[in-house]
């Protein structure tokens, strides 16, 4: 389809809501306009008979499990389940096996991507205590940007050394995307509960362990060393109250140097879940209070927070069902991100236009992803088409995550992603994803 013309259709697009046509032609969108007629017999015409079109998603945090991890999830499977999820552009993670922290394994990715990724991709670099040298070499027009880890993480990737940490924020010009836990205080809490339970630590526990002040503790520190040598941070998956504190809603995007971003599982989920979804809703940072939940959404919506992201991290039922400093945290979110944020449309809570603001034009906006994330002429047709009112229901049977599972199973979402277009060609339909790969890597206007 190498022209495709998108008829009837409500375009949700910075800041609004109009009516109208989308002409979209070798994968760019041509021409938007209230009537567009198809002027030729070679255009494949989209009656959307007046659903909605968003851009497409991007999410510029996952784990997609490859290479090293591969009987979790891979690239293939989880950018499936991604497109169906109205996912078209992903950022993942460097915790991989072997780790992103050279440039050689950082390559490899991108060429399994290549050949695998449905979704359009790009990686983040991960710094270690004793790899700037490789640091430096990235370029910053070609990968997403940097990250570290402020709190305990797979191997080696702890940046635990202070020395090392300021001489990595005053020398690169990359964005800076930091996970921030404080090591020692997560330590100290969980050997107080270790003691008294053993590995089977009851799982309301783990937003104790994994606390409020060890959250601060890193997040202050981080943002204090960004302001020291004029870094550009930007802080993962916030899920307390406190922190959001942090963060300045008077700067425009382009101008932040400092940012923040919001996790789905944070927004939707709360520490009265763990009775019912035990270590299902173990992720790090830790799910915390429905006060914390209900600021975090607050914070999103006045600006404090810019970006909602996933963290897709699948683990196997097996690996999850131990026992608690057994089983992994993480879970897979990226089929269901979009339709959980629109459920919250449903609820009031937010707008069709702030959640695609937060999930498609901030995430281009702040790592400067050339020529997606909006619905723009000569923009790539990154494109996802959303019936507001045709509930489903998560099961078994419709969930396409490798590792088979979703913590939203026997949730119904009252809206549906009927079409996802990546880079102007079909990628799903009404829960069938086209087996042809159609993701593009990323590129950076910087």
């Amino acid at each position: 389809m190498e022209k495709i013309l998108i008829k009837d259709v409500h375009i949700v697009n910075e800041g609004t809501i109009t009516h109208g046509d989308i002409l979209v032609h070798h994968g760019i969108i041509q021409e938007i306009g209230e009537s567009i007629s198809a002027k030729s017999p070679d255009v494949h015409v989209f009656d959307a008979e007046g659903k909605y079109l968003l851009p497409g998603v991007i999410d510029d945090q996952v784990h997609f499990r490859e290479p090293g991890l591969t009987h979790k999830a891979d690239i293939k499977s989880e950018s499936r389940a991604a497109v169906a999820g109205g996912i078209t552009s992903f950022m993942e993670m460097p915790n991989t096996n072997p780790q992103t922290t050279t440039i050689e394994k950082l390559e490899e990715k991108f060429a399994i991507a290549k050949k695998n990724s449905h979704a359009n991709y790009s990686f983040m670099f991960g710094g270690t205590n004793d790899n700037l040298e490789e640091i430096l070499k990235v370029d910053k027009k070609n990968v997403a940007g940097l990250k570290l880890f402020l709190g305990s993480s797979t191997g080696n990737m702890l940046v635990d050394d202070e020395k090392v940490l300021e001489k990595i924020f005053s020398s690169t010009d990359l964005r800076i995307s930091v996970h921030c836990e404080d090591e020692e205080t997560i330590k100290n809490n969980l050997a107080i509960y270790k003691e008294r339970y053993g590995d089977d630590i009851p799982i309301h526990l783990h937003p104790i362990i994994r606390s409020e002040d060890a959250c601060y503790i890193s997040s202050s520190k981080a943002i204090e060393l960004a302001k020291k040598t004029g870094a550009k941070l930007h802080v993962f998956h916030l899920s307390t109250a406190k922190e959001t504190h942090l963060f300045d809603n008077k700067t425009p995007l382009e101008e932040k140097k400092i940012t923040s971003e919001v996790c789905i599982h944070h927004l939707w989920f709360s520490d009265q879940d763990y009775e019912d979804k035990g270590t299902h809703i173990k992720w790090n940072p830790a799910v915390k209070t429905a006060a914390d939940r209900d600021e975090l959404l607050k914070a999103l919506l006045d600006d404090r927070i810019d970006v909602i992201a996933t963290d897709h991290a699948p683990h196997t039922l097996e690996e999850k069902n131990q026992a608690y400093t057994k089983a992994p945290s993480g879970g897979p979110l990226v089929q269901h991100a979009l339709p959980a944020m629109l459920e919250f449309y449903h609820q009031g809570k937010i707008t069709l236009e702030k959640i695609v603001e937060k999930m498609s034009h901030h995430p281009a906006i702040l790592f400067q992803v050339e020529k997606r994330g909006f619905i723009r002429e000569g923009y790539k047709a990154d494109l996802v088409l959303v019936d507001l009112n045709a509930p489903w229901t998560v099961q078994k049977d419709n969930i396409l995550y490798k590792c088979g599972w979703s913590p939203f199973e026997g949730t119904t979402f009252k809206s549906r992603i009927t079409h996802t277009f990546v880079n102007g060609r079909l990628a799903y339909k009404n829960f069938k994803v086209y087996d042809d790969t159609f993701g593009e890597r990323l590129t950076f206007d910087r």
